[in-house]
């Protein structure tokens, strides 16, 4: 095979891979916005108390999560040195420590009003925040879980199922929404209990539909995932633990960073927060997309490790690269032409202030343009470093770029310069782009390339 035809190969598995990937990513945030919009509509307290619930829910989540994305580096890469055996036990270890740590998050999630009262939450706001937890804390375990065979699906290139399952769940959200807030079609009307128990719901029911399919589809069944499920397998066990843990704090401090953003943007002003909230909003839809391209690029790079097929993995992490270089550039386009429109759609045009608001988001969003590569960068290294099953380093990496770095030049930017809003998010770009730099220096002159060379002039017709 050429090298023009490896690399039309290697685009061809991610954009079939990828997209459903992206479409599964874009479904769930989609779930997030139907549930916001809903509970809008029941009360503006309600809203705010299902805003700061969610927000500590999805915090604690994406901690544990680390554990279900380090199922998917594993998986693929057991894949390719054909051992199933292997595929089997890392699944059901990653299985295990998501039940686990939903299992043992869960007290802090039913006693949390303590915990955001401690944190500064208005004790009314955290004592409803808490009524939502209770019941939403519930969906922890279900939704690891799903996170553990979505990643099992994708190492084994089933991300159609992974899609179609995250549609159902935010179909089945939406309706359990609209019947329990607001206590529609003869049920009783619940308010803030009403959006957890359909979100615990959604999750458990989606989780019910990928064990099915993980299960009994005739391609799939063989793994047999569950059999003699209690039995412990400490060797996997630790290599789940080992790459996960890293994975979850490397999503924790990324998160952390716009968080901690948005705190300093209320220090500048109300309509500032208000724009920084709708920017991040279709920045965070930009980077969902990104984030499939990445998953798939992990699964890509899995594979061709677990063959030690070096130039493989070379030339798929290139075309990766393209393809993330390709999206990043439309949105730029996206949002340098059109930013009003785009920030508009989050607004009512009665409000005296959506122009100023519209006004500072376009600025907003000229600076999210300028993060979108190294945003694309760094998350695609992630991505590779992941396939080869590198997830301590790029996890120091990513909190020295986010917190040492990122996080003060932004305060420099927007307080002692002057800059205000703009000042905040240029310094996002600063820390984004030293982590894309690093990450990409790490993956490219990483110990697994060390034969790559030779295995290309090898591969060489003389």
């Amino acid at each position: 095979m050429s090298e023009r035809q490896a690399y039309r190969a290697h685009a061809g598995a991610l954009v079939a891979l990828g997209l459903p990937l992206v479409g599964s990513n874009l479904a769930q945030m989609a779930v997030h916005v139907t549930d916001t919009v809903m509970v809008g509509w029941y009360g503006v307290e309600e809203l705010a108390a299902v805003v700061l619930g969610a927000t500590t829910f999805f915090t604690l989540f994406l901690l544990g999560a680390g554990f279900a994305q380090a199922v998917m580096p594993l998986v693929a890469t057991a894949i390719a040195r054909g051992d199933e055996t292997q595929v089997r036990r890392d699944t059901r270890m990653g299985l295990w420590l998501s039940l686990l740590y939903g299992a043992a998050i869960y007290p802090a999630l039913f006693w949390s009003a303590p915990i955001l009262v401690a944190l500064g939450q208005r004790p009314e706001l955290a004592a409803l925040a808490e009524n939502y937890l209770r019941i939403a804390g519930l969906g922890m375990v279900p939704a690891l879980l799903v996170m553990s065979l979505k990643s099992f699906l994708s190492a084994l290139e089933r991300a159609g199922m992974v899609l179609w399952a995250t549609v159902f769940g935010g179909v089945l959200n939406a309706l359990c929404n609209w019947a329990l807030i607001f206590g529609n079609w003869g049920m009783p009307e619940l308010g803030v209990k009403g959006a957890a128990i359909a979100s615990v719901a959604s999750q458990s029911l989606t989780l019910l539909v990928m064990m099915v399919y993980a299960t009994r589809h005739p391609a799939l069944r063989h793994f047999l995932l569950f059999q003699r499920f209690w039995r412990p397998d400490w060797v996997a066990f630790a290599q789940i633990w080992r790459l996960g843990w890293p994975i979850g704090l490397t999503g924790l401090f990324e998160t952390g960073l716009f968080s901690a953003a948005a705190l300093m943007m209320g220090w500048i002003g109300t309509l500032e927060l208000a724009a920084h909230g709708i920017a991040l909003e279709l920045a965070a839809i930009s980077f969902m997309c990104h984030l499939g391209l990445s998953n798939a690029a992990t699964v890509r790079a899995g594979r061709a490790y677990g063959a030690r097929d070096m130039v493989g993995l070379g030339d798929g992490a290139l075309v990766a690269m393209l393809l993330s270089g390709i999206l990043a550039a439309m949105i730029i386009v996206l949002f340098l032409t059109v930013p009003a429109p785009l920030i508009a759609l989050f607004l009512d045009q009665a409000n005296p202030d959506a122009p100023a608001i519209i006004a500072i988001g376009t600025v907003l969003l000229a600076t999210a343009a300028l993060f979108q590569l190294a945003d694309a960068a760094q998350v695609m290294a992630l991505g590779f470093l992941r396939g080869v099953q590198d997830t301590r380093v790029p996890m120091y990496i990513a909190s020295v770029s986010y917190w040492l770095i990122g996080m003060p030049v932004s305060y420099l930017f927007a307080f002692t310069f002057g800059l205000g809003a703009a000042g905040l998010w240029l310094g996002l770009v600063v820390g984004l782009t030293c982590a894309s730099v690093f990450l990409m220096l790490r993956f490219w002159r990483g110990p697994w390339f060390s034969d790559r060379h030779a295995d290309r002039r090898a591969r060489t017709p003389v």
